[in-house]
Order: C-alpha cells, then structure tokens, then sequence
C-alpha cells in the first residue's frame, strides 16, 4: 500500500518551484493557485529569499501550493487509483485535503490564504517560538518541558518532538537538557499548534463556514490522533482546530504500519517526512518529490505496488 505524505512549514526553501514552473502548465496553475490565495507565489516560489518566505502569511500558501502541484502529476493517467492514502503534516493537512477530494484545489487555497494571515497576525502578539527537541526518552523530556514551561506542538515520532514557547523558556530548555537531547531552534514565526494560535481559530472558522467539503474518496488519517477520518465535514473541523492544538505525526505512522504501508511518497517541497519515515517506518520505501524529475521515480513506486 502506497501512502501520500504532504508536508509542513519549515520546508519550503528558495527557488524551490523554479524546476517546476519551467513547464506551462504547472506555471498557469501556480498563477490560478496564488490568485485563490491572494498571495504570487510565482515571485516567492522562484526569487524571494529565505527571510521571505519563512513569513508565515507566504510560506503556507506556498508549500500547499507546491503539494498541490505535485499531486497533479502523480494522480494523473489512473494512479490515483493505486494510492493506498493520504496525510499531511500540520498545514500539509489543507494539500491532503484536496487530494482526498474533501476540498478542491481553489478552496483549499482560499483557506491556506487566511490560515497563514491568521496564524502570521495571532504570532505577532506574543514574542515565541519553536525547537525541535531530539533524542531521551519521552517522559524524561515532557516533564522538562513543564519545568521550563514549553509546549509539546509536533510529536514526529523517531525520538523527536518539537516545542514551542517564549524565548526565554526555549533558551532555558537549551540550557537544561539533559546528556543525549538536542535542541535545535527553528526559523518559524510563532508557537505554532499551542494556546498561543487560539486567536487565528474563529477567523479560519469563519472561512470553514463558506467552504462545501465533500466526503473523502482516497483514506486520509488526522493529525489529531492518527485515526482515519471518512466525514469531509469533520475533517475541515479538526483542520480549523489543528492550529492550537499539537499534531501528532507520530500517530500517523503508526497508522500507516497498522494500515501495511509498503511505500512512502512525499510532494513538494519534500524531503522533511521522508526524513522522519526513516527513523518511524524503518524499512519502507520512501520517495521525495521535490522536482518534477523526481516523478519517475515516484511513479516506478506506485507500478511496484500493483
């Protein structure tokens, strides 16, 4: 069974849709994609730099359009069929969403759009931020988290949790983390999937409110606990309510093992769930589409599966 992976913030680089916009027709589809957003992601797909894009009112809109692109291709000529499921991490939810047939392509970004002006308006209020912690075990590292007053925001499975805070609560678990445990800080805006996002949650449920979600027609498993959701309707539910609560990834995995998994396709901009399926799904095959070059490959793992 062939699983679809879509992925989060953080993965998006520069230049990253320039081997991808050298064909037209993906090219028309960024400009339609970037109109429904309200954000060019031709300029920020191809020239923008790394400050840029890292802002969160342009880098979510940019990845799920990039997913989407991605999609495109690998379910074209009857693959789709052969695609065991679908799932997303954190914003990476809204690419799998369309690709389940819950949202189309043109609501999925209408509601990426405010999500990312949403999220980049509630971050601005309090000075936070995220780190990846990586390594010890899990009840040593929870428990440091309360002591310093960080927040559990992505469980990605293979020993690695991310958190997030305020600045000084980040430092302070740098300083404390015990032999064996890093802290890596990472170049997001905000502490995202915490209490700290509960401003941008009424503003994208306005916007759920105007969207017609169909009930899926490929598997598609929730950041919320792992569980396969077969309600459209639910699904939008728990992507509003995915912003202030943590996603739990490693969930997913497990899902996918208990599900067969034998293969892994990640889209664009991928490499990020690639990385984690090594160390959470050792042994199954992973493929990371981050340009149209790596379709093939993709492709071949597909064929393998039928």
């Amino acid at each position: 069974m062939i699983v679809v992976v879509c992925p989060g913030q953080g993965s998006q680089t520069p230049g990253f849709l320039e081997p991808w916009i050298a064909e037209p027709t993906f090219r028309n589809t960024l400009e339609e994609l970037g109109a429904a957003a309200g954000v060019d992601l031709v300029t920020h797909g191809t020239v923008s730099d790394a400050d840029t894009i890292r802002d969160t009112a342009v880098a979510q809109p940019l990845i799920v359009a990039a997913g989407l692109l991605t999609l495109d291709a690998l379910f074209a000529d009857g693959r789709r069929d052969r695609i065991g499921g679908i799932a997303g991490h954190s914003v990476g939810e809204i690419t799998a969403a369309a690709g389940a047939g819950i949202l189309s392509a043109t609501d999925a970004m209408r509601f990426v759009g405010e999500r990312g002006r949403a999220m980049a308006d509630a971050a601005a209020l309090t000075s936070t931020g995220m780190s990846a912690v990586v390594g010890g075990s899990e009840d040593e590292v929870l428990a440091l988290f309360d002591e310093v007053g960080v927040l559990p925001a992505n469980y990605n499975g293979g020993g690695q949790i991310v958190v997030a805070g305020e600045p000084a609560a980040l430092a302070l678990l740098a300083e404390r983390a015990p032999r064996g445990v890093r802290v890596i800080p990472l170049q997001v805006a905000g502490a995202f999937h915490t209490h700290y996002m509960a401003p941008a949650v009424e503003r994208l449920a306005a916007v759920a409110a105007t969207l017609s979600p169909a009930d899926p027609t490929l598997t598609i498993w929730t950041n919320n606990d792992g569980s396969v959701v077969s309600s459209g309707a639910r699904f939008v539910e728990l992507l509003v309510g995915q912003v202030s609560s943590p996603v739990r990834w490693d969930l997913d995995m497990a899902a996918f093992a208990e599900a067969g998994v034998t293969g892994l396709i990640e889209v664009a901009p991928a490499g990020a769930l690639t990385g984690l399926a090594k160390r959470g799904l050792k042994g199954v095959p992973a493929v990371a589409v981050k340009t149209p070059d790596d379709l093939a490959a993709a492709f071949d793992l597909i064929d393998q599966a039928a």
